[in-house]
């Protein structure tokens, strides 16, 4: 038999020093999501396909440096510039999958910085081992935005 499925709800709340249409531009480029998409600098993504709009289908592979094993599939079901972002991913390895999630992003303008909130609705098919996995990558990767925004500004700026 199995391991359990599991099901939890992730809430991540970020406060970012960056405008709203710059935290959302980092989501729109692929370019962006792989460097701030990864939970740490041992990890890579690398995107087979990429089209950001409501229908559209993202599918990039990631894992450690060198063995991108896991394939992740993002669907996008809405798109509200500058403000909102949902949609569903699929991470499987191989043949078996792993877990499916619904993922609801809220940015919103908190003067020059962006309150941004992340809602992760995941359905783990190999146990609570998943879930913890989720949760610990979406939480490393959005501390990982924070510095992208803050350091792609300095370079904007010519700092």
């Amino acid at each position: 038999m199995g391991q359990a499925v599991e099901h939890d709800t992730i809430i991540i709340r970020e406060k970012l020093e960056a405008s709203i249409e710059e935290v959302f531009a980092a989501w729109e480029d692929p370019n962006a999501r792989t460097v701030w998409g990864v939970p740490s600098d041992d990890e890579a993504i690398a995107f087979l396909e990429n089209d950001f709009r409501v229908g559209g289908l993202d599918v990039h592979q990631c894992g450690q440096k060198g063995d991108l094993r896991f394939r992740v599939e993002t669907r996008y079901h809405d798109i509200r510039r500058p403000d909102l972002l949902l949609f569903t991913e699929r991470v499987s390895t191989g043949d078996m999958l792993l877990s499916a999630s619904l993922i609801t992003v809220v940015l919103k303008e908190q003067g020059s910085a962006t309150e941004l909130s992340v809602t992760v609705q995941v359905t783990s098919m190999v146990g609570a081992d998943m879930i913890e996995a989720t949760r610990g990558g979406w939480q490393a990767s959005l501390v990982r935005l924070a510095g992208y925004l803050e350091w792609s500004l300095r370079e904007q700026s010519g700092a």
